[in-house]
C-alpha cells in the first residue's frame, strides 16, 4: 500500500532528499545504504546530494537512486544551497534527511527557503553546540541512534517531540554465523587453526585502532598462539602500520584493508574487539553478533547498549586496552565459553537490532513529519535576549 502523498491525490510516494556529508565506506554510509535499501520503494522516492563520487555513490544508484554531486562544507557554498533548492522543487522533495553536521547545515538552510521539513541523524554518542546550533536556527528534528545522544538533546532544551531514538539495525539474513570464513583466513595468510580476534572498522582516532593494537600486544605476550586482523582503512593506516612494527608483531597483526563483503570477515574471526574513544551504534558490532561473534568492546556511547555483558561479551572502560586485553585472554582460555556467547550474541542481534525494525520507525517518523508539512519555526528555541526585547 503506498503511503498518502501530502498533497492529498494519495497516488505517488514520499520524496525523501538524502544529504550526505561524507562519500567514503564507513559506518554512517553504510547506515545511509541499508536506510535507502530497506524503505519500500512503493512508499519512499529517493535523491541523494553527496560530496563527490565514489564506491558509495555507486552503490546508491545500483539501488536506484538519483545521485547530485556538490560540496557539503560546514559554511557550505551559495552554489551548494541553490543546488539543493532546486532539487526540492523539481523533485518535489516532501523531506530533507541529513548525516553530519555539515551535511545538516545545508540541509536546515535549504528547507528554510523551500519550507520544507528536515531530519538530521546523529550518528554519534554526542549533540555538539555546533549541531544543537543548527537545529535551534533552523527548526530541524534529530534522530539519534543511542540512549546517551537522545537523553544529551533533552538536556540540552531540544523538545522531546523534536527528537527520536531508532537504535541502528543489521540485517540478520546477510550477516549470518552460516559461512566458515576461510577464503578471508586464506587471504590474510592466517593459520587456518589460529586464534584469530578481529577490528573492524574506519582507521581513525575515534575508532581506537591504535588501542587495539596496544590490546594485541598484551594478549600476544600471554598467547603467542593468537593472530590479529584490523579489517578498515583511513587516514591512520601508515600509523597503526608502523606501530604494528615497532611492536615486532608484523607476523601476527594482519591489516587486510577494505573487505567488500564484511559478512564472510566475522564468521573467521572468534572474537571481535572494538576499542573506540567515541561511537554511536555501531553497526560493526551489530554486525559481529549477527555472525555469532563474542564480542570485547570499549563501553563508550551505545555500546553498553548493545553488549550485555557476560551473555554476549565483554565491556572495558574508555580506553582501557588492558581491560580489553584481559577480557580477550580470559576468553580464549576458555574456547568452550566462544560458541554459547556466540550463539547468546546472534540472538541478541536479531531480536533487539532488526534492521527491518530499525527502517519500519524511521519510515514511520518520515511519513508523520512530511505530512505534517512543518515549516521550519525555531519558536521553541527563542533566546531569553530575543524573548526580553519582544
Amino acid at each position: 500500500m503506498r503511503a498518502r502523498s501530502q498533497h492529498g491525490d494519495g497516488a505517488r510516494p514520499i520524496n525523501i532528499f538524502e544529504i550526505v556529508g561524507s562519500a567514503k565506506v564507513g559506518g554512517m554510509e553504510r547506515s545511509v545504504l541499508n536506510l535507502v535499501h530497506q524503505l519500500p520503494t512503493e512508499q519512499f522516492r529517493i535523491t541523494c546530494l553527496c560530496p563527490f563520487e565514489s564506491q558509495f555513490t555507486a552503490a546508491l544508484r545500483q539501488r536506484g537512486c538519483q545521485v547530485f554531486i556538490a560540496p557539503v562544507h560546514d559554511e557550505p557554498p551559495w552554489r551548494s544551497i541553490q543546488l539543493a533548492v532546486e532539487i526540492i522543487r523539481l523533485r518535489q522533495i516532501d523531506l530533507l534527511h541529513a548525516h553530519m553536521p555539515k551535511a545538516h547545515v545545508l540541509a536546515g538552510l535549504a528547507g528554510c527557503i523551500a519550507q520544507t521539513p528536515v531530519v538530521a541523524t546523529v550518528h554519534g554518542m554526542n549533540i555538539t553546540s555546533h549541531e544543537l546550533g543548527i537545529c535551534r536556527t533552523t527548526g530541524s528534528r534529530l534522530l539519534t541512534v543511542c540512549q546517551e545522544a537522545y537523553t544529551q538533546a533533552l538536556a540540552m532544551g531540544v523538545p522531546a517531540d523534536r527528537v527520536t531514538l531508532v537504535p541502528n539495525g543489521v540485517d540478520t539474513e546477510l550477516f549470518t554465523p552460516d559461512r566458515d570464513g576461510k577464503r578471508f583466513r586464506a587471504a590474510l595468510g592466517a593459520p587456518l587453526d589460529a586464534p584469530l580476534v578481529g577490528f573492524v572498522g574506519r582507521l581513525a582516532p575515534e575508532k581506537g585502532p591504535d588501542l587495539f593494537v596496544r590490546a594485541a600486544e598484551k594478549v600476544a605476550l600471554r598467547r603467542p598462539d593468537v593472530h590479529f586482523a584490523i579489517v578498515g582503512d583511513g587516514d591512520m593506516a601508515d600509523q597503526v602500520a608502523r606501530q604494528i612494527e615497532q611492536a615486532g608483531l608484523s607476523d601476527r597483526i594482519h591489516m587486510a584493508g577494505l573487505w567488500a563483503d564484511t559478512a564472510e570477515v566475522y564468521p573467521a574471526l572468534d572474537i571481535v574487539a572494538q576499542t573506540s574513544r567515541s561511537e554511536g551504534m555501531p553497526l560493526a558490532l551489530l554486525e559481529a553478533m549477527a555472525c555469532g561473534r563474542p564480542v570485547v568492546a570499549i563501553g563508550v556511547g551505545g555500546v553498553p547498549e548493545i553488549v550485555e555483558v557476560g551473555t554476549t561479551g565483554f565491556l572495558a572502560g574508555p580506553q582501557d586496552c588492558d581491560g580489553v586485553a584481559t577480557s580477550v585472554i580470559e576468553l580464549l582460555e576458555h574456547p568452550e565459553r566462544l560458541p554459547e556467547l556466540g550463539r547468546a550474541a546472534r540472538a541478541r542481534a536479531a531480536t533487539l537490532f532488526d534492521i527491518h525494525t530499525s527502517a519500519r520507525l524511521t519510515g514511520e517518523l518520515f511519513r508523520q513529519v512530511a505530512r505534517s508539512r512543518e515549516r521550519h519555526s525555531a519558536e521553541w528555541a527563542v533566546w531569553p535576549a530575543l524573548q526580553a526585547s519582544s
